[in-house]
């Protein structure tokens, strides 16, 4: 018996967190850490009596992500209860969304760029179908995962272990809202499967639906993979192993590459094969770089899923999805197609300039109010953005303005000032949020661009430089360089280079 080949099938589940003000069925704030057990009641604890109700925007918020996400949104939904008994679960049962989710059918489209060579058309590893075998490659660009459904329900609490002493729950979590993304098993790749969660946080974010951090756990990803094994001619399918709660991209990578070689290893030596009501539930140790089994499941009817008693069916009104449209926008692919079109933008900036809304928005402003954007791209970029990476501040903690940056790219464009003054410009402009203009002025920065003023700071430099003029006689071009910088010296920086340096050579080739 020997295996022809094999491929690896991943579907993924996230869970991310809704930034909403209160939880999702009670008032208690909706906010991450603080002192464990103190945003906590009744209802979100589950005691005897308490009564659960929607909170405000809640519903309105997943309906942002499903239109995020390209999914239909039903106008029609409901509340179920999932039954299971863990720690943290202090209800002992889970309000979630079932049969009636309030999201289905939807896709996020990955570009192919952001894949490794060997899964980029032409790759040995390109795969044009999903394995439904539909066409999953969209206008040869993008590689295209469906979404099944996006459903609403609350989160548990965290367990807290101390090593070698006790385990403690805190329910400040508990109750907090979530939506949860299930994925058709489109994903065909550790590579790919991270990448979708990358794409995912990034759309999501950018609506302003979750701030999408996974080391706060307000965003982590369930990874159910097996393999389809051909061996000798004939098709085999491993058991599904679901990861839980991978909590980063590398752990996303790491954990599925690994478990793809523990499944392969296991189906040749103990010829697992594929049970429809069996999954193994695996945790991902990163020290030792390994999934560890947590628990199987036998059959899904174990959760005794029950319409939520407490809390009535609901319509989804068509206000609340035009509203939610509204809050969606222009997605951050569609806008980076857009700067590249309508501002000449490489792909480089136009991915970090679209990577939070608000940078987009404040980058749009100062393009229109200037007669460059391209340079206004590269100052925000190489000048403002590394002020504000280093101080660990957004574009909303600035306080220049984009008429600040578009008036000093247009500076820069016009020669009014040298690329050296602009970043004394930007420093003094960061400092007293002064008006470029007003800056130049007060500081006597203003290029000197009067042919008759320039050449004759040429001529004495020149002159009073006989060895510099021999030396290029004698085939040393590079001494151009150095007369520029005496030029500039005795003009205090003023001359305009531009035409400095054409002067300068202007004249040593005439001697």
């Amino acid at each position: 018996m020997a295996i022809d080949k094999y491929e690896i099938v991943i579907g993924c589940e996230i869970h991310t967190q809704l930034l909403t003000k209160t939880k999702a069925f009670c008032a208690c704030e909706n906010r991450y850490g603080g002192m464990p057990d103190t945003r906590v009641c009744p209802v979100c604890l589950g005691l005897p009596g308490a009564m659960p109700r929607v909170s405000k925007g809640y519903v309105e918020l997943g309906a942002v992500a499903g239109l995020a996400l390209n999914c239909d949104i039903a106008s029609y939904t409901k509340f179920d209860r999932k039954h299971y008994f863990y720690p943290d679960l202090a209800k002992g049962y889970q309000i979630t969304q079932y049969d009636l989710p309030l999201c289905t059918d939807g896709f996020v489209d990955i570009p192919f760029e952001h894949f490794p060579k060997e899964q980029q058309p032409g790759g040995d590893l390109f795969r044009p179908k999903n394995f439904a075998g539909e066409d999953c490659v969209i206008d040869g660009k993008y590689r295209r995962v469906r979404i099944e459904r996006i459903h609403l329900e609350e989160d548990v609490g965290k367990s807290l272990h101390l090593e070698g002493k006790h385990s403690y729950i805190d329910y400040n979590r508990c109750g907090t809202p979530l939506i949860e993304i299930v994925t058709k098993p489109d994903m065909s790749s550790p590579d790919e499967a991270a990448l979708f969660m990358q794409t995912v946080q990034e759309i999501l974010r950018y609506v302003k639906v979750t701030k999408g951090n996974l080391e706060e756990g307000n965003m982590r990803c369930d990874a159910n993979i097996n393999l389809s094994v051909w061996e000798d001619g004939k098709l085999y399918h491993t058991p599904i192993s679901e990861i839980k709660n991978l909590n980063s991209f590398k752990s996303i990578r790491d954990a599925c590459a690994y478990e793809a070689q523990r499944q392969l290893k296991e189906f040749i030596e103990d010829r697992q094969e594929f049970n429809p009501g069996f999954k193994v539930t695996m945790g991902w140790d990163e020290a030792k770089g390994e999934t560890v089994v947590q628990r199987t499941k036998n059959s899904f009817v174990d959760y005794r899923f029950v319409v939520e008693p407490d809390i009535k069916p609901f319509t989804v009104s068509a206000e609340l999805v035009e509203a939610a449209a509204e809050k969606v926008g222009e997605l951050p692919e569609q806008k980076r197609i857009r700067f590249q079109k309508e501002f000449g933008l490489t792909q480089y900036d136009s991915e970090v300039l679209t990577s939070t809304r608000d940078l987009s928005l404040w980058f749009e402003e100062a393009a229109a109010a200037s007669v460059s954007p391209k340079r206004v791209a590269n100052l925000i970029i190489s000048e403002l953005l590394a002020v504000l990476n280093e101080k660990k501040q957004t574009i909303l903690d600035v306080s220049i303005t984009p008429e600040h940056i578009a008036g000093l790219a247009d500076s820069l464009e016009q020669n009014k000032i040298t690329s050296k003054q602009g970043k004394e410009v930007f420093a003094i402009m960061l400092e007293t949020n002064k008006l470029p203009s007003v800056i130049i002025k007060e500081n006597g920065m203003e290029i000197v661009s009067d042919a008759g003023e320039i050449e004759k700071i040429v001529d004495a430099v020149i002159a009073a430089n006989p060895k510099a003029v021999a030396d290029y006689k004698g085939g040393k071009t590079n001494v151009i360089g150095w007369l520029m910088g005496q030029v500039m010296k005795q003009s205090q920086g003023k001359a305009n280079p531009k035409q400095a340096t054409a002067l300068v050579t202007e004249k040593l080739q005439k001697l």
